[in-house]
């Protein structure tokens, strides 16, 4: 392959308004232009992009289709409140207190966030095949599943698809169709499975249909996969969970510490 064809294969093909929102929602996730701060204006804009007013508004209408910023014609266009959302793995390890909802709830409610979780589905299934190998299952085997749907401030956040063996969830709550109070981890405690480590796999994908519907993108954008097993203190798999959430919107922050 020659240099010039390497260089030509590179060269990125998205239209100049896709360009610019792609480094402006840098900007916005690097927190150069954090909540609240207005955007440059569109003449600056148009300096730093050699674009055309157009372009420029074609750009800002593609960050306030993903919620990212808000404005109106002739009025500076601001970085939304609470958009950016930091997600930390660590806590889903954490029991709720005797009484107290699901943690990632009450964490919601100390950022000023309203923040819920529909229960979409709870059966017995034939898991995907990453989730039988996270679980050592057959291929013919099952287990159970509960998909739940959270939201914040009435807005979809995230797909959430829980599996567990049948040896650990039969007879027990995990296969109720109604919401465990205080989580599943809250649950495993009880039930002589407590979780010990969890092993998080992460990637970002093309959304599928069925994710771009219900999580209402906006268009073309990556979402953020994270698959985790959460294992017993023995090293058995007791839980392997799929949550799907928009890419632009969040990031994971991995907290350790060196062996």
């Amino acid at each position: 392959m020659t240099v010039l064809k390497a260089e030509q294969e590179a060269h990125d093909r998205r239209s100049l308004h896709e360009r610019i929102a792609a480094d402006l929602r840098d900007d916005i996730m690097a927190g150069e232009l954090p909540p609240g701060a207005n955007l440059p204006s569109t003449a600056q804009l148009r300096t730093r992009f050699d674009a055309s007013n157009a372009t420029i508004q074609k750009a800002l209408q593609l960050l306030k289709d993903e919620c990212l910023v808000v404005g109106r014609a002739g009025a500076a266009v601001t970085v939304r409140e609470h958009r950016q959302r930091t997600i930390r793995p660590a806590t889903s390890l954490t029991p709720a207190a005797a009484g107290e909802p699901y943690p990632w709830l009450i964490e919601a409610a100390k950022h000023g966030t309203d923040a819920r979780i529909t229960l979409l589905d709870v059966s017995e299934t034939n898991p995907p095949a990453d989730i039988r190998t996270a679980l050592g299952l057959r291929d013919e085997d099952t287990a159970v599943r509960r998909s739940q749907l959270l939201f914040i401030d009435d807005e979809p956040a995230e797909i959430v698809a829980s599996y567990y063996p049948l040896a650990i969830a039969q007879d027990t709550p995990l296969t109720d169709h109604q919401r465990i109070r205080g989580g599943t981890a809250t649950l495993l405690r009880q039930l002589g499975h407590a979780p010990h480590h969890c092993v998080d796999r992460v990637s970002a994908r093309v959304p599928t249909q069925e994710q771009f519907e219900a999580l209402r993108l906006p268009g073309s954008l990556p979402v953020l996969c994270t698959l985790r097993v959460v294992h017993a203190a023995d090293g058995r798999p007791i839980e392997a969970t799929s949550m799907v959430k928009a890419g632009h919107l969040y990031e994971l922050q991995y907290e350790f510490a060196p062996e």
